[in-house]
């Protein structure tokens, strides 16, 4: 068996211990840092590991890229390997705000051609809401393994792909915008010190995937929604971005439950995306 979207907080409870099963922990506060990671030692999923976004799902910082570059393939090969993940092994990643920041890690295993991770549906709070066990102890880390896996370059956009694009009056991309509204339209911009978003871009906010519960809506509510959103676009010319190139996988993980799969990552997003003040920036919708 092969999870490759979410699982759900019962079934994950009945593979506490196997194995050939990885849990990580991925709550994470872009306002406080460390928060994910208190919140870990306060109380996590038995037996789950602590993934920090900055620390270890994110590259380094530099004046051209954006604040969550993508790692270097081969210091997060060593990560994979570190934590016992092997080709038969079942990854199963969550957080405690919508999967917006476990979706990292199930993009960058999918990104180096791993498959079999899945997100806790509903994440920290389903657990808790389920009375599943929990626990402080930090485990062990598994008997190191060689990962073996590659990134596929070709899921990843590259800014200069955009800005020619957008140079050449092309068309050959939508880039789908996951932001809010507000960040989209310009009109507030909490994080990054420029507000709007690229020119010709649509946009479809990440909260949108997720009923009142927190839980993914259904594939069937997903595919009709993108489709709306998308119209006759093919989904393997659909670039999806956000803010760093995070929360923007949320969109990714939802397209793939709705059967629309192929779309790529603009991994620097609309924080590298302005680090160059030349770069084209709309207002409004």
């Amino acid at each position: 068996m092969i999870l490759d979207t979410l699982i759900d907080a019962e079934d994950l409870a009945t593979h506490l211990g196997d194995g050939d099963w990885c849990v990580f922990d991925c709550r994470f506060d872009l306002a406080d840092t460390e928060r994910g990671a208190k919140a870990y030692a306060t109380a996590h999923v038995p037996g789950a590991h602590y993934a920090h976004l900055d620390h270890d799902l994110s590259g380094t910082v530099t004046p051209a890229n954006g604040r969550h570059p993508l790692p270097r393939p081969e210091r997060l090969r060593t990560w994979f390997g570190v934590h016992g993940i092997g080709p038969d092994t079942q990854v199963i990643a969550y957080d405690d705000s919508g999967g917006s920041m476990a979706v990292r890690l199930w993009w960058l295993l999918r990104w180096f051609g791993h498959r079999k991770v899945a997100l806790l549906d509903g994440g920290w709070p389903a657990w808790e809401t389920a009375g599943l066990p929990q626990e402080t102890v930090v485990p062990p880390k598994p008997h190191p393994i060689e990962f073996a896996g590659t990134p596929d370059w070709h899921e990843v956009v590259e800014t200069e792909r955009i800005e020619q694009q957008l140079r050449d009056r092309r068309h050959d991309a939508t880039l789908l915008d996951v932001r809010t509204g507000e960040r989209f339209r310009g009109e507030a911009e909490p994080i990054d010190p420029v507000a709007g978003h690229i020119p010709g871009a649509i946009n479809l906010p990440l909260q949108m995937n997720l009923d009142e519960h927190g839980f993914f809506k259904d594939a069937a509510t997903l595919k009709q929604m993108y489709l709306t959103a998308l119209g006759d676009t093919d989904p393997r010319k659909v670039v999806l971005m956000c803010g760093s190139g995070v929360t923007a996988c949320h969109s990714l993980l939802a397209m793939e439950i709705a059967g629309l799969r192929g779309a790529k990552l603009y991994a620097g997003s609309w924080s590298e995306w302005i680090r160059d003040a030349e770069r084209p920036v709309a207002t409004g919708t």
